[in-house]
This record gives C-alpha cells, structure tokens and sequence, in this order.
C-alpha cells in the first residue's frame, strides 16, 4: 500500500483538536489562572467550592523535569541495550544521577500538590496489591483491571 499523506491537512486536523491552552497563551494563563484559584463547580453541585490548592508553577516544573531526566535515564539503558555500550560502574553512577534528578522533581510534584510523598507511596502499594491479589505479578490482572483501577 502506497498512499501519500499531506501532512498540511495533517497539520489542520491535529490544530482543530488540540485542547486551547496548548494552543493559546491567553488560555494556558487562564487555565493556569483557574487551577491557581481552583475554584470548580463539582458533579451534581449547582455552587463552585474550593477544590485542593496545587502550586501552579511547581507541579508544571516537576511535570516537564520528571519527563525530561526520565529520558536521560532512559537514553543511558538505551545505549546499553540496544548500542552495545558497556555496562560499567560509570555508567551505573551516571544511571544513578538520573534516578536522583527524577525523584527531585517527584518530590517537587509532591510539594506542589501538597502529598506527603509517603503517602504516594502509601497508595500505590495497596492500589497494586488490590491489582495483583496473589502477590505476584499475572498478566492476566495486568490487562484485565477491576473498575477504577486505572
């Protein structure tokens, strides 16, 4: 099958569906704006209510920075595995610093939605427990999850 793609029209249709503060500043300002305020008008509910207080700033930064030295962490095992690169002490320390960077900004992430990062911890070990009932892991819960289990 050979079918040219126009990637112009491409370009149109993932504008046209792209969220407006991707695609705006005005609206990203306002979107930052009302998750600053965090007023919401809940389900069901016909007044806005305070929701939880997030750090704007903070939890965008620990979003981009998890991402970013997550690929660093990423680009290092890929050089191993799929380059050939030798697996040294080096390279380990290098992998380390990498799994610091992340957990610096995982902890930044925490501050900014006001966690305390062991109760993070806290709830994934009994949303994975709930997940995995006989203690191990089985692809078959992997796949086929409980409602809510996301």
């Amino acid at each position: 099958m050979n079918k040219t793609i126009d990637l112009n029209k491409y370009t149109e249709f993932v504008n046209a569906i792209t969220a407006g503060p991707a695609n705006d500043l005005t609206a990203f300002m306002n979107a930052c704006d009302r998750l600053d305020a965090n007023y919401e008008l809940f389900e069901g509910e016909t007044e806005m209510r305070h929701g939880p207080d997030v750090n704007v700033p903070l939890v965008l930064n620990s979003a981009m920075g998890m991402c970013g030295e997550s690929g660093e962490f990423s680009e290092i095992i890929k050089k191993v595995v799929f380059h050939g690169k030798p697996y040294t002490e080096e390279i380990k320390a290098h992998a380390i610093k990498e799994l610091g960077d992340v957990i610096w900004y995982w902890t930044n992430a925490c501050r900014a939605l006001g966690v305390d990062p062991n109760e993070v911890i806290e709830r994934n070990v009994t949303k994975l427990s709930d997940r995995y009932p006989g203690g191990e892991f089985d692809p078959h819960y992997s796949e086929n999850r409980k409602h809510g289990d996301i």
